[in-house]
């Protein structure tokens, strides 16, 4: 992306000019492949401004949705940089590289070496597209297992429809910028596949085959970026990043039920999903906390530390529904309150963005049943009309109330922990 330099000091030597204008070039490089890949506004902020203060210069960032601005001085000349940058794109192993050659600047007291080293990491490709099918394949399947599925055939086509959407999803990278063109299609094909499987009665679950496939698209990352930056009064940033992850949850929903309609297939509303033995739990839990760590882009040293995080929330969360009784909000909100709150001080020490570290150890509880049977739901009224049932409208209500609660709990107890403990215990990027 083109920088677009402005010089605020025409009247500055052209030795310190040249010199600013490489500091700035650097911290907007850098500023850039934080935002734009899933790290916390907050975080990207102190970065750029600490990074800047080690080099004698006063830094500020400004972010907003395709807006990035840089500004530094260094007491007399002052120049300003702007770029278009949204934050679309999630990869774990950028993020890392970035925070980790930004410390080695600030230690150096130099960024000479820096931009070589941001050009380098720019280039740094997504995980392989072996590696993305194959853990989207056994993502939906482990979803498919907590949710209840007990037979070989379901698992099957759950993993097949979830690895063929990913493949669907790279193709479409490679052709389209629109970033809603690859949960649509990923999504379209899932609600094909569903219809297969109810049109040749095949015995599989056919809710499990659909859903849990449309389940790994969720963008959960920039949902909780979102609602960080609300809560720290960035109501443009945060109210664009939380628009945009409603635009994907309504691609998915749409591409869902375009592919059933195809097929003549409807959704069956369900009930709750079938007890899950502990021993098949806590274990599938990590398999789809490991599928998003491929999804992100997560290298695979730091892979462990999710998966442990993500098998031990979701026992809690087993306890408090099977064992305690509790609602599966309340399990949710017990769940995610023990991820938020290991996750804070993790990913700050690893230099990890939070959003993604903590989301890809919560996927397994994300509503997305709900969402999609309210969807479903929503279809039906508007081709019905006044000749609508009367419970219809009940259980349209329903499923958005369960989903909304679930997704609150969620979102509060993985956010709260991080406020709480970085208000209590300040933590600076070393």
């Amino acid at each position: 992306m083109a920088i677009v330099e402005i010089d605020e000091d025409s009247d500055a030597g052209s030795g310190r000019e040249l010199a600013l204008s490489d500091a700035l070039n650097s911290l907007t490089r850098a500023a850039e492949l934080l935002f734009v890949n899933g790290q916390t506004t907050e975080r990207t902020v102190k970065a750029v401004e600490g990074l800047a203060q080690s080099l004698g210069l006063v830094a500020a960032a400004f972010l907003q949705w395709d807006d990035l601005r840089i500004h530094v001085s260094d007491g007399g000349a002052s120049r300003l940089a702007s770029l278009a940058a949204a934050p679309t794109a999630v990869h774990m192993g950028k993020v890392v590289a970035t925070m980790r050659a930004m410390s080695e600047a600030r230690r150096e007291g130099s960024a000479a070496s820096l931009r070589s080293r941001l050009e380098a990491i720019e280039k740094t490709p997504p995980v392989s597209a072996l590696r993305f099918a194959v853990m989207a394949a056994a993502g939906a399947a482990a979803l498919a297992v907590i949710f209840g599925a007990g037979d070989l055939l379901t698992l099957t086509l759950v993993a097949l429809s979830g690895g063929s959407g990913a493949c669907l999803r790279r193709a479409f990278a490679k052709t389209s910028a629109n970033p809603f063109v690859q949960p649509f299609a990923a999504a379209l094909l899932a609600g094909l596949i569903g219809a297969v499987v109810a049109d040749l009665h095949l015995g599989a679950a056919m809710r499990l085959v659909v859903f849990c496939p449309c389940m790994v698209l969720v963008p959960g990352p920039h949902l909780l970026n979102g609602t960080l930056d609300l809560i720290r009064a960035r109501i443009a940033l945060g109210t664009a990043r939380v628009v945009y992850a409603s635009m994907v949850v309504l691609s998915i929903c749409a591409g869902l039920l375009i592919g059933l309609a195809f097929g003549g297939a409807r959704l069956a509303v369900s009930g709750a999903s079938s007890p899950v033995p502990l021993i098949y739990d806590i274990p599938a839990a990590g398999v789809a906390v490991a599928a998003y760590g491929a999804f992100f882009s997560m290298p695979w040293r730091f892979l462990p530390i999710p998966v442990a995080v993500g098998m031990l929330a979701h026992a809690a969360r087993w306890l408090v529904i099977s064992m305690e009784g509790g609602s599966a909000e309340m399990g949710a909100l017990i769940a995610c309150a023990i991820v938020g709150t290991a996750m804070t001080p993790i990913a700050h020490r690893l230099r990890l963005p939070f959003a993604a570290l903590a989301f890809a150890s919560v996927v397994s509880l994300i509503p997305g049943v709900f969402l999609f049977q309210m969807a479903d739901g929503l279809v039906d009224l508007a081709a019905l009309g006044a000749k609508a049932p009367g419970d219809l409208l009940a259980t349209i209500a329903a499923n958005g109330a369960a989903a909304f609660m679930i997704m609150l709990a969620i979102t509060l107890g993985v956010i709260l922990p991080k406020m709480v403990i970085e208000w209590r215990f300040p933590m600076d990027d070393d």
